[in-house]
């Protein structure tokens, strides 16, 4: 039986952190980053685990997004991960209602950023696509980030948003969403 647990990156002992670690280099392959690690610490992970094996991985961190002139508090979602031979169970989604609950409770909105085969995902759980464009505030100020137009995903709470508006995220090293 598989059991979610939620942690603040403070309360996970080194054990649970390289579990975390290796799960994701595994999902994720040649697609994982140093950078995307660190993305996915600081904040509340939400971990799946089967006995002892830790089988999912999903982390909701704090990050500024800038919209309509103010900059939004934002629970942004990172490294939502499950092992291969344990998909198709729920898992991934009793993950995200664990972060998506810390999201309505303690933030002006959620966001990620989508993959191609994630987007229903998400959608099918109430988040809603960005139609704007996307910006990262960088050392060297505003930038454009059309790559990400439409990979980005928010979960509104009660903050009005308008979906077709510009979205700017604060700087960060790796990808900027």
């Amino acid at each position: 039986m598989t059991e979610v647990r939620t942690a603040h990156t403070a309360d996970l002992d080194d054990a649970a952190i390289k579990a975390a670690r290796n799960l994701l280099w595994d999902v994720f392959d040649d697609d994982m980053t140093e950078h995307d690690w660190e993305h996915a610490l600081g904040g509340i992970h939400a971990l799946a685990w089967n006995g002892d094996d830790l089988v999912g991985h999903a982390s909701v961190i704090q990050r500024r997004l800038l919209h309509g002139g103010r900059w939004l508090r934002t629970g942004y979602v990172e490294a939502v991960a499950v092992r291969a031979d344990h998909r198709r169970q729920g898992i991934a989604g009793t993950m995200m209602a664990e972060l998506e609950r810390v999201i309505r409770r303690a933030y002006d909105l959620g966001a990620l950023g989508a993959s191609d085969e994630g987007a229903a995902f998400y959608a099918s759980r109430g988040w809603q696509r960005w139609q704007g464009r996307t910006y990262a505030l960088s050392p060297a100020g505003i930038q454009r980030t059309e790559d990400e137009d439409d990979c980005i995903y928010v979960l509104p709470t009660a903050v009005p948003l308008d979906l077709a508006g510009d979205l700017t995220c604060d700087w960060r090293d790796g990808d900027a969403w």
